[in-house]
């Protein structure tokens, strides 16, 4: 099944004055590109989050944002070495006095007082937040993936009957154009004995042959089939088999002499090449 490389959802927790929203979209890439826009986010989640990320998503431009709104808890500590060198400072200095220090005159000097912000959020619902928009994200690339592939059988299932329409008529092409030859042939050169005449129409019909091209066609037809109806169909491999679907395709058209045998290879031609630009989108 294909999985589309875009895809979108968000998800969001609300607990009292915690808020937690995550949002989750993707683009194409060639690669796996992940980021994570979040100040507030500990290294073990971010972590929690690129691990989770890698397992499903193989391709894509993947943008991961969150925004958290928590109260702050804040806690003071007073760091004793630092006021213990300052008390023995101010007393050994002799334009200080007998004077006592109070928190005013200490609570601005650098060192002495540090102040902690603690964060009241529980990594738990940050993940939890994550996992419901990313199991929705998945969903959102499933059915996006689910209309390419839609569009892939209904263009494979035209390309093919135009493949068959011109391989039933291949046997009447075939012979109108060894009679329109050995008339241009005869018209061209005066002399020619049987025996040269057969080999000149030979070559000729041997040029505009397009029986590999159509097996070719065939073969290539079928493993974009066998690659759609795979567990995990793969963006690299579909595009793969559609360049070579569509320099067969062009061949095929170029070798086609007869106008409507013509329109039909270039038709096909033309529904490759709306497929390759469908298969940008697959992962």
């Amino acid at each position: 099944m294909i999985t589309s490389m875009t895809g979108f959802a968000s998800s969001e927790f609300i607990n009292g004055d915690i808020n937690i929203y995550c949002e989750i979209k993707s683009i194409n890439h060639r690669f796996l590109d992940v980021t994570i826009k979040s100040h507030d986010l500990p290294s073990d989640v971010d972590i929690f989050i690129r691990d989770t990320l890698s397992r499903k998503v193989k391709r894509g431009s993947v943008d991961v944002r969150f925004r958290i709104t928590q109260p702050q808890k804040t806690s003071y500590k007073i760091n004793k070495e630092s006021l213990e060198n300052l008390l023995d400072l101010v007393a050994s200095h002799d334009g200080f006095g007998s004077q006592e220090l109070s928190f005013s005159d200490i609570k601005d000097v650098p060192g002495i007082i540090n102040t902690v912000h603690k964060s009241v959020v529980n990594k738990k619902n940050i993940k939890d937040t994550f996992k419901k928009a990313f199991s929705d994200f998945l969903v959102s690339k499933y059915e996006e993936g689910s209309k390419i592939h839609k569009v892939f059988i209904t263009k494979i299932k035209k390309i093919n009957n135009n493949n068959h329409s011109i391989l039933v008529n291949s046997k009447s092409t075939i012979e109108k154009r060894n009679i329109k030859f050995r008339k241009k042939i005869k018209e061209q050169i005066s002399n020619l004995d049987k025996d040269r005449l057969e080999q000149e129409v030979s070559l000729l019909l041997l040029k505009h042959d397009v029986a590999e091209e159509q097996e070719r066609i065939a073969f290539h037809l079928s493993s974009l089939e066998k690659e759609l109806k795979a567990k995990v169909s793969k963006g690299k491999k579909i595009d793969f088999i559609l360049q070579e679907l569509f320099r067969e395709t062009s061949t095929l058209s170029v070798k086609l002499d007869d106008p409507r045998e013509k329109s039909k290879a270039l038709n096909m031609k033309l529904l490759v090449e709306e497929m390759r630009e469908q298969a940008q989108n697959a992962e």
